[in-house]
C-alpha cells in the first residue's frame, strides 16, 4: 500500500506545477486583454506541466478523465480559493478610466473570505477573452451533459432572476475540494443544504427474517448493484435503459423495510443516506423541487443509497385539478417523476400502503418488494434469535405460543424484547418473564388500536 504521507507529497507538487502553469495563463491573458508586451501571442502557447507523478490524485483524475487544457484550467480557478487564494489577486485590479474594478474579469465578495470569488464570467474571460465565438465554445464547460457538471465537481450558483446566468459564483465541490487537497472524500453533515442521514446497522444478512418470495426480490437489486457497470456499459444497455435503479419497499410499520435498505448497503459496501423529508418537503411552491435537486445532485456519481421513508408524503397520489394549488402540487409531482427517473444511483422509496403511491412512480420503479407481517414460524424465529445471550427465559416463558399467539411485526417483537429486558435489568438480574412479556405486548398492541 502506497504511503498516504507520500501521496499527499506527490499530489502538493501535480498541484503547484498545475498552479505555477495557471498564473502564468492568467498573467498572459491580462497583458493580452490590456494590450501590453507578452510573450505569448496565445495563452495556448504556455505548455502546461505533464504530471508523472504517479500517486498524484491529481494527475489521476485528469488521467482518468483525459481532461482537456480548458478543463484543467478551470479545475485549477476553482480550486485557488482554497490552496492560494493571492493568485487571483491580479483580477482586483482597477479600471483606471471608471475608478472600478474591470466588468469582464466578474468575481464576488464572499462574507468572510478576503480573497477574490471566480464566477462563471472569470472562467469564460480567462478562457476566451473578450471573443464572442471563443466565449461560446467556453461556456460548454458549464453544460448540465458535461462531466465536470454531470458528475458534480464544479457548481455554477443561481446567479438570480434577471442576472447574466455567468454572474453566478463557480466553485469546486466540497467532495473534490477534500479530493484535491487530501486524496479522500469526507461524508456529508446532516445540513439544510443536504437533509440526509446516514444509516447502518449491526447486524448482518443472516438475522434478516423475511418470506423467500421477498428475499427473492431483494436478491435482484443485489444483483444489479454488484453487475451494474457490466449490464449498463460493456453490454451497451446505457443507450435502451434508464440509469440507476429504482425500488419501492411497501408494508406495514416494524416488517424490515429501513433495515433491509441499510443491509444491501452493508453488503455492497454503499453508504445509505435516509431523507429527512421534514426539510425537503416545502409549503413554498418551488422549494421542495429545489430541496430534492441538491440530494440529487450530491448523490449523482456517488456509490450511495437513497432511502426515502414514508415515501408517500413526497411521491403520493396527484389530486384533481380545483384551483391553482392543486396545479403546482401535480407539477411538482411530474417534475419529481423526471428526476428520480434520471438519477443515476440506487434509490429505495419506503411506504406503508402501496396505493399511497402515485401509478407513474410505481411503473418507473424496477422492482417493488412487499414486505408482510411475519408468520407464525417467522415470528418464533425473531423471538429465539433476538434475547440477549446474556439472559436465561423463565421455564413458563414458551416462544412457541407466543409466537402462535400474537401477530406481532419484527419492529414490535424487538419492543418487547426490549422492555423485558430492561425490567430483568431493573431487577438486577438476567432472568426473562412471561409477565413482562405480556405486558410489553399488550403496550405494543394498544399502541395500534389492538386490545388483548
Amino acid at each position: 500500500m502506497v504511503n498516504y504521507a507520500a501521496s499527499l507529497k506527490e499530489n502538493a507538487l501535480s498541484i503547484n506545477q498545475e498552479l505555477r502553469w495557471f498564473k502564468d495563463i492568467l498573467n498572459a491573458r491580462l497583458q493580452l486583454h490590456r494590450g501590453e508586451e507578452c510573450t505569448y501571442k496565445s495563452i495556448w502557447d504556455i505548455q502546461p506541466p505533464e504530471h508523472t507523478e504517479k500517486n498524484s490524485y491529481y494527475s489521476k483524475f485528469i488521467g482518468y478523465y483525459k481532461s482537456t487544457l480548458a478543463e484543467r484550467l478551470l479545475l485549477m480557478l476553482v480550486l485557488a480559493p482554497h490552496v492560494q487564494p493571492q493568485l487571483l489577486d491580479p483580477f482586483y485590479v482597477k479600471n483606471t478610466m471608471f475608478d472600478r474594478g474591470y466588468t469582464e474579469f466578474g468575481g464576488l465578495k464572499g462574507n468572510t473570505h478576503s480573497g477574490f470569488i471566480p464566477t462563471g464570467e472569470t472562467a469564460v474571460f480567462l478562457l476566451a477573452g473578450v471573443n464572442i465565438y471563443e466565449r461560446s465554445l467556453a461556456t460548454e464547460l458549464f453544460n448540465d451533459t458535461h462531466y465536470l457538471v454531470k458528475h458534480n465537481i464544479i457548481q455554477l450558483q443561481d446567479a438570480g432572476l434577471n442576472e447574466p446566468y455567468l454572474s453566478g459564483a463557480i466553485s469546486l465541490t466540497q467532495d473534490y475540494q477534500n479530493y484535491f487537497i487530501k486524496g479522500h472524500n469526507t461524508k456529508p453533515h446532516f445540513s439544510k443544504e443536504f437533509p440526509a442521514k446516514l444509516i447502518t446497522t449491526q447486524m448482518e444478512w443472516s438475522d434478516l427474517v423475511l418470506p423467500q418470495d421477498t428475499l427473492t426480490q431483494i436478491e435482484e437489486i443485489k444483483t444489479w448493484i454488484q453487475h451494474r457497470h457490466t449490464l449498463m456499459d460493456s453490454w451497451g444497455f446505457n443507450k435502451k435503459l434508464k440509469p440507476g435503479y429504482k425500488s419501492l419497499f411497501y408494508g406495514p410499520p416494524g416488517t424490515g423495510k429501513t433495515l433491509v435498505a441499510c443491509l444491501i448497503g452493508k453488503l455492497c459496501e454503499m453508504d445509505v443516506y435516509k431523507i429527512d423529508l421534514s426539510m425537503v418537503v416545502s409549503k413554498y411552491i418551488g422549494e421542495t423541487e429545489k430541496n430534492l435537486e441538491r440530494v440529487f445532485k450530491m448523490a449523482e456519481n456517488k456509490n450511495w443509497v437513497l432511502f426515502f421513508d414514508e415515501a408517500d408524503a413526497l411521491f403520493g397520489k396527484r389530486s384533481g385539478v380545483s384551483n391553482s394549488n392543486d396545479r403546482y402540487a401535480n407539477q411538482e409531482t411530474a417534475y419529481l417523476l423526471q428526476r428520480i427517473e434520471d438519477f443515476d444511483g440506487v434509490a429505495i422509496l419506503a411506504t406503508n400502503l402501496k396505493t399511497n403511491i402515485d401509478e407513474a412512480f410505481a411503473r418507473r420503479f424496477q422492482s417493488l418488494t412487499y414486505f408482510p407481517v411475519p408468520q407464525q414460524e417467522e415470528r418464533f424465529k425473531l423471538w429465539e434469535q433476538s434475547f440477549s445471550q446474556a439472559t436465561v427465559l423463565e421455564d413458563s416463558l414458551d416462544l412457541k405460543q407466543l409466537a402462535r399467539k400474537y401477530e406481532l411485526s419484527g419492529g414490535m417483537i424487538m419492543n418487547v424484547i426490549r422492555y423485558c429486558s430492561l425490567m430483568a435489568l431493573k431487577r438486577n438480574e438476567n432472568v426473562i418473564r412471561l409477565d413482562d412479556a405480556e405486558k410489553g405486548i399488550q403496550k405494543e398492541l394498544v399502541k395500534e388500536g389492538r386490545v388483548l
